[in-house]
């Protein structure tokens, strides 16, 4: 799979761009805020329905304009797929896949898969949980139709059994009938979620290894650890036993909505004790460690946005990472970088061909 164009009218800086790609490695280069993120978003946009930074949709239309479109043209499985998505301010999103719009945007999920390595992505390791269950929620909704069927089920039982608890806390009284009902709901669809979360888990952290390890020349004991309260006691219990602190608390306190990932270096919290060269390395491996799970569970190369990832790599793992991602194992690239020089040496020393596009605010040229 590769995306052959990309057209774009008022989103975000661009008023209006068209350009044609290469299969192998596109690099976007220009100056700071020249817009050539917005355009690895709006690829992002064509394979998974939003934006990667902003999930407000309204907040991408260019700045007094009142719509935005953007439409690209994959070469999916040798066939031509034409994929289009328009928001016009105060409608619903319209998104089209050969002119024909989805009755949900679920279905559109994994047809086009895509890993962007972003220098936001720093927030997996530095934020909360939900970063960490996004990132791994994002991977299997790729591979697994159901998978978000059943994550949007969990949340509005979840919802429903909260709102219940908000009750409590104001009359007092509840229906014991009632908490059962939304206890089984929760737990019939958090069990199928967590046996999905569990055998991803045993799937991806081989793939996450090996491409840490290939990173940084095996030199750092790094591991990445899957952490549920399921593991260790059943969801009917958890529930049961938590009962008095949700209703203090007014809300659900155990389930596979609190499940984490845990990353460590030397044994020690990464987010802590791991430098910004080995944070990078680790969140670079993640990544990769995704691309390779998307490709061998969808049968086809994603494709791969690096945006401006060289800052805090040193040469040299800047260099192994572009070997390995250059390799016959990935597919179509697009990168960003503000140095048109640094990107020609670089590929010219591993001796791969790479096309050029000069961005300068909001127009982009083949260089």
């Amino acid at each position: 799979m590769w995306l052959k164009n990309i057209t774009l009218l008022n989103f975000k800086n661009y008023a209006d761009a068209s350009i044609s790609f290469s299969k192998t490695v596109n690099a976007f280069v220009g100056n700071n805020g020249a817009g050539k993120t917005n355009l690895l978003d709006a690829i992002h946009y064509l394979c998974l329905c939003k934006g990667y930074f902003n999930p407000i949709d309204s907040q991408q239309i260019k700045t007094a304009e009142d719509l935005f479109l953007i439409q690209g043209d994959f070469d999916r499985k040798e066939k031509n797929e034409k994929i289009t998505c328009g928001v016009k301010r105060n409608q619903k999103k319209q998104f089209k896949r050969n002119k024909k719009e989805y009755d949900k945007l679920a279905d559109h999920i994994g047809l086009f898969p895509l890993v962007m390595i972003s220098p936001y992505d720093t927030n997996i390791i530095s934020d909360g949980s939900e970063e960490r269950r996004r990132f791994m929620d994002n991977v299997i909704s790729q591979t697994d139709t159901h998978y978000l069927d059943e994550l949007i089920l969990y949340n509005r039982h979840l919802l429903n059994r909260n709102a219940l608890f908000k009750q409590i806390g104001i009359t007092r009284s509840y229906d014991p009938t009632l908490l059962e009902i939304y206890n089984e709901q929760l737990v019939q669809s958090g069990l199928k979620i967590f046996a999905k979360r569990k055998q991803f888990m045993l799937d991806f952290i081989p793939l996450f290894d090996k491409y840490y390890q290939f990173l940084t020349d095996d030199n750092e004991q790094v591991s990445l650890q899957y952490q549920s309260q399921l593991s260790d006691t059943p969801f009917e219990q958890l529930l049961a036993q938590s009962i008095e602190k949700d209703k203090i608390l007014e809300r659900t306190t155990t389930g596979i909505h609190k499940d984490d990932l845990i990353f460590t270096i030397t044994e020690m919290p990464l987010k802590k004790f791991g430098s910004q060269g080995q944070q990078k390395s680790f969140l670079i491996a993640l990544k990769l460690a995704q691309y390779a799970y998307l490709q061998k569970h969808k049968g086809f190369k994603p494709l791969l946005l690096l945006d401006d990832i060289f800052d805090k790599l040193d040469d040299n793992r800047m260099h192994k990472l572009m070997e390995m991602v250059s390799h016959q194992d990935f597919g179509q690239i697009f990168i960003t970088d503000t140095g048109r020089e640094r990107v020609l040496a670089l590929f010219n020393k591993i001796n791969v061909p790479v096309t050029l596009f000069e961005v300068n605010n909001g127009s982009v040229n083949h260089a």
